[in-house]
């Protein structure tokens, strides 16, 4: 194991603790409203709560903190140094996890946990015995990022670059805010780890703090692993009448907002420029020669943090500044096929998944110890150096060049001449590579996935049959290997008009970690057959997204399971999928003749049409009737995997020619049944953009079954990694 996160007693003397505690506690802030309105004392309008600076001009917080106010426009109040009085500057809140609050959720737990912002824990929001959070609170990750208005001088934090270690008999320290006799005055003490809130793979998901009571004003106040000396979390909430409280691991902000189009820049996406900005941060003031005060590295090397690993704090904040000179990796999928196709790697899937190249650092730490480490450690860098660019900068090159640089004076000090060998030819190839496809073609190691192997999301909803409109639910990314990653499941029942909020957190993690730049992943939805109606492609995330079936392909699927094929019907049905995927497909209306509803002709007539035909529904509506549904049977049953469905109420008097039309002309021009989905989506953008060409198709769903794609078995949950 290269690395662990506060294994046993905190090293260090009291007099190295006592720097750490100097270091954190000249990055906390005091965040209030805007101007104007009464505070203890100090500038600013009404206390909120407490924060950190992350990065130069940007600040962390929770986002019950910072967006108690009017507007999202807030005052930060700092220190840059020891009897330097006060200073204050705007800010504004630049993205919120999640943006509106939500409700009450009873988690049967034995405590309550309230919100340790000022206001709330002045008015007494204690919350019930048995929930986590007040209602209307933030739910988890309960986060804030603030820009500052003007550039000021001030210190940062280090954060970790892999996930909290969630473990018990640990130590954190904590800083923060909070009012002591009608003034606010600077606080910080220790907690134990307790556990965890909240379980695998759970948005939700919080450090159980204990040993100490969070008064009032202290949310959104960094949380500190003591023997690494690195901030790994948030603080949230108190234990309403006890000792502790929560505290949000500081990974959950790889869940902001993913640039929908490829970024052109760094600003583009607000996690990379945060991150960037932390490391070249402790990156420059780690190897200038003028300051005299110890950095977070020092302090690091002397609570003996590195003891365990394969580089040094020293090492390790020179890496991560020369990480942080070059462009991020195009996409959260590609930055996974990189760490998974270096030698001994085999799966890098945590929650969420690793986002910038300092993430993928991170994930490495817990593979191996040893030569062996160090060795997987630079053929990662040399990975970086060579992969594909979303965007180029004049300093792009010589960026490159110190990072090999960097990389050959490490390797030359510690490691054979074998591998210094090859990560020289690396490096030689690296430099002839300057276009971004070449690079994409041939990585450092390994070979990228060939088309048609892309990944994609499944759902999986599965409806309780006891419970009316109640669905237990699975969200896993599938590889063309069939293996399928979960990311989240929920065998508790969600009620129907729920599914799309409690699923925001988990489908969102899974689009981002198969989503390219201008090309999002298709989510396969999973269903009993009488559920093939179900609009989960008019589903909105979030009020400012668009609908699922308009911003990605989205197709149903059935998890009926069928009785065993016959030989000949499983090379009936691989010829018919062979024939769609390469030749000019045709469309056949089976359930409607001149606007007439007709039964579907059985199987017999069914697997006359020629393998190249795709059946058409006219007539199937949103909760079909048992004709229907024994229709749509026998198109299975006759060989067919893929067809069109056209939900709505279904009229008797409806005419159907214009649809009829259409229809066969969507299959025509699409050709191939793996164009068929994109090609629906286009659609729906269509209708929503209001083209009036397109509104034939509005309620029309995509069932493709894809054989070579099939699902987990029945009662079946995803296989954890």
């Amino acid at each position: 194991m290269i690395d662990g996160l506060g294994r046993g007693a905190p090293g260090g003397s009291g007099e190295t603790r006592r720097a750490l505690m100097d270091l954190v506690m000249a990055a906390t802030v005091r965040i209030h409203g805007p101007e104007g309105g009464y505070v203890p004392d100090g500038p600013g309008g009404a206390f909120l709560g407490s924060g950190f600076f992350i990065a130069p001009s940007w600040v962390l917080t929770c986002a019950h903190v910072a967006m108690q106010g009017e507007g999202r426009d807030v005052t930060v109040i700092f220190e840059t140094g020891p009897g330097s009085g006060e200073s204050s500057v705007t800010g504004t809140v630049v993205a919120a996890l999640p943006e509106r609050p939500g409700g009450t959720l009873d988690t049967g737990s034995a405590g309550s946990y309230g919100s340790t912002d000022y206001q709330a824990g002045q008015a007494g929001q204690a919350g019930q015995a048995g929930s986590f959070r007040t209602a209307g609170s933030w739910p988890a990750p309960d986060l804030a990022l603030i820009r500052l208005g003007r550039p000021v001088d001030h210190a940062c934090v280090y954060v970790t670059e892999r996930p909290a270690a969630f473990f018990g008999g640990g130590e954190v320290f904590y800083s923060g805010w909070t009012e002591v006799g009608g003034r606010l005055k600077r606080l910080n003490g220790q907690c134990s780890v307790q556990g965890t809130l909240g379980g695998w793979a759970d948005p939700d998901e919080q450090m159980r703090l204990g040993g100490d009571v969070l008064p009032p004003g202290v949310s959104g106040g960094p949380t500190v692993d003591v023997a690494r000396g690195e901030v790994v979390g948030v603080l949230k909430s108190q234990l309403v009448g006890g000792m502790g409280g929560t505290s949000i691991g500081i990974e959950r902000l790889r869940s902001l907002p993913v640039p929908a189009t490829m970024a052109g820049a760094e600003s583009d996406d607000d996690y990379q420029a945060v991150f960037h900005a932390h490391d070249r941060y402790h990156a420059d003031r780690h190897i200038n020669r003028v300051g005299t005060g110890r950095t977070w590295a020092d302090v690091q090397s002397s609570l003996d943090a590195g003891i365990d690993r394969a580089l040094s704090p020293q090492q390790r904040v020179n890496l991560l500044g020369r990480l942080a000179e070059l462009p991020p990796p195009v996409s959260t999928r590609g930055l996974l096929d990189l760490l998974v196709r270096l030698p001994g790697v085999h799966s890098v899937d945590r929650y969420p998944a690793p986002r910038s190249w300092r993430d993928g650092l991170g994930a490495l730490y817990e593979t191996r110890g040893g030569e062996a480490a160090l060795e997987l450690l630079l053929r990662y860098c040399m990975s970086v150096i060579s992969a594909e660019r979303p965007y180029v900068t004049r300093s792009t090159a010589a960026a490159e060049e110190a990072l090999w640089s960097w990389v050959r004076w490490v390797a030359d000090d510690r490691l054979s001449r074998e591998f210094r060998n090859e990560i020289t030819l690396l490096w030689s190839a690296a430099r002839h590579r300057t276009d971004r496809e070449q690079r994409r073609a041939a990585p450092a190691y390994g070979e990228r996935p060939q088309d048609g192997e892309s990944p994609f999301v499944l759902l999986e909803l599965e409806p309780r049959g006891w419970e009316r409109d109640s669905y237990d639910w699975r969200v896993g990314v599938a590889r063309h290997t069939g293996e399928v990653q979960p990311v989240g499941e929920d065998s508790r029942g969600t009620p129907g008009h729920a599914l799309p909020a409690r699923l925001t957190a988990s489908l969102t993690e899974a689009f981002r970690r198969c989503d390219e730049p201008d090309s999002p992943a298709v989510l396969q939805v999973a269903v009993v057959q009488s559920l093939l109606g179900l609009e989960v492609d008019c589903w909105q995330l979030s009020p400012d997204e668009p609908p699922l079936g308009v911003s990605r392909p989205v197709i149903v699927r059935r998890s009926d399971h069928e009785p065993p094929l016959t030989e000949a019907e499983t090379r009936e049905r691989r010829a018919r999928w062979s024939r769609t995927m390469n030749e000019a497909m045709r469309a056949e209306i089976v359930d409607c003749d001149d606007g007439l509803r007709v039964p579907v002709a059985t199987e017999e007539h069914l697997r006359s049409l020629a393998y190249e035909t795709v059946p058409v529904l006219c007539r199937y509506a949103d909760r079909p009737d048992g004709e229907t549904t024994a229709g749509l049977a026998r198109v299975v049953r006759g060989g067919f995997h893929i067809a069109l469905l056209r939900r709505g109420k279904d009229r008797p008097d409806v005419v159907c020619a214009d649809f009829h039309r259409r229809a066969a002309d969507t299959v025509a021009e699409a050709r191939t049944a793996d164009q068929l989905p994109r090609k629906i989506q286009e659609l729906r953008q269509g209708v929503r953009a209001g083209r009036t060409e397109t509104y034939w198709s509005d309620g029309v769903a995509l069932f493709y079954d894809d054989p070579h794609h099939p699902l987990p078995g029945s009662g079946q949950l995803l296989e954890a990694p």
